[in-house]
């Protein structure tokens, strides 16, 4: 079964993080995926605005899952952010956005793509890990919110 784990780190998971719209959001996110990757940040974001104009990740009840695939990836890469303040994401619910977790995977991940999607968002729809994720008091707990609990 696939794990969370397999693909965030805990230096990826960002609490109370700020940006005062989704455009910027996404620039913001892209500029710390891009470092982290070592590629250009304008690739990162180009890949993901392109998904976005497709129709929004916003998957509702405050959660957004941008995503797209890079050449070049070896292996997804997956960064969580809590908002301080909610934006507008244009979500299928039409709730403003807090909880957004990036994933960037491999051009070439056939299935394995939605695979990765379908765990995340399974996630984050189980209310008390929402719960959780929402009031966790610093990133390490956030990410173990997110993750789930070590064995």
């Amino acid at each position: 079964m696939m794990q969370l784990s397999n693909f965030i780190r805990p230096e990826h998971v960002l609490p109370d993080f700020a940006a005062p719209s989704k455009q910027k959001l996404l620039q913001a996110l892209s500029k710390i995926a891009g470092k982290a990757l070592d590629v250009p940040e304008g690739v990162v974001f180009e890949s993901l605005h392109a998904r976005e104009k497709l129709g929004s990740t916003g998957i509702g009840n405050g959660i957004a899952i941008p995503h797209s695939r890079l050449p070049g990836l070896e292996k997804p890469f997956g960064m969580f952010v809590r908002l301080g303040k909610p934006v507008d994401f244009e979500a299928i619910d039409e709730t403003p956005v807090d909880i957004v977790f990036l994933l960037l995977m491999p051009d070439r991940a056939g299935k394995d793509h939605l695979n990765v999607l379908a765990c995340i968002a399974r996630r984050l729809r189980e209310p008390e890990v929402l719960r959780d994720v929402r009031s966790a008091p610093d990133a390490a707990r956030l990410y173990l919110s997110l993750v789930g609990s070590p064995l």
